[in-house]
């Protein structure tokens, strides 16, 4: 989907996410709204679109709750798909900020993006909205590489 262009494989990516809403992690434990990763503005311009974006939009209106984009890549970073796990955490210090100080005091967060490699991305996110006062932070991905 996203280094091919092939946006229309959002549905059926979002379809095989939602399938995880009925492990009893997620499906018994709510949560207040869907956090997409974002994507640095450079990598979102050659893109054309945030692929956790596009899918988390979908599963957003089926779990009947809001799309929250409250986080900004604040730094480019290499693709992760190059680095090992020490060196996909040290190129991802740093890069995650919430976006314009958006409230997420006390709200319940599900991050999603496509791929769980080390879970470093989710890591690093998760930590910027607790470090923010989120009451909780969980993830789902699409797959995991």
């Amino acid at each position: 989907m996203k280094y091919g262009g092939q946006f229309h494989l959002r549905r059926i990516l979002a379809d095989w996410l939602w399938e995880a809403f009925s492990d009893p992690r997620i499906r018994d434990e709510p949560f207040d709204a869907i956090v997409p990763i974002p994507l640095h503005p450079t990598r979102l311009r050659e893109r054309g679109f945030n692929q956790a974006g596009a899918i988390g939009e979908i599963v957003a209106r089926r779990a009947a709750v809001s799309l929250f984009p409250c986080l900004e890549r604040r730094r480019y970073t290499e693709t992760q798909t190059r680095f090992d796990r020490k060196d996909r955490i040290r190129n991802l210090r740093d890069a995650f900020a919430l976006r314009n100080s958006m409230p997420v005091t006390g709200k319940r967060l599900l991050l999603v993006d496509d791929v769980l490699t080390t879970g470093s991305t989710l890591h690093e996110c998760a930590l910027v909205l607790l470090a923010a006062g989120a009451d909780s932070v969980r993830a789902v991905t699409v797959a995991r590489g």
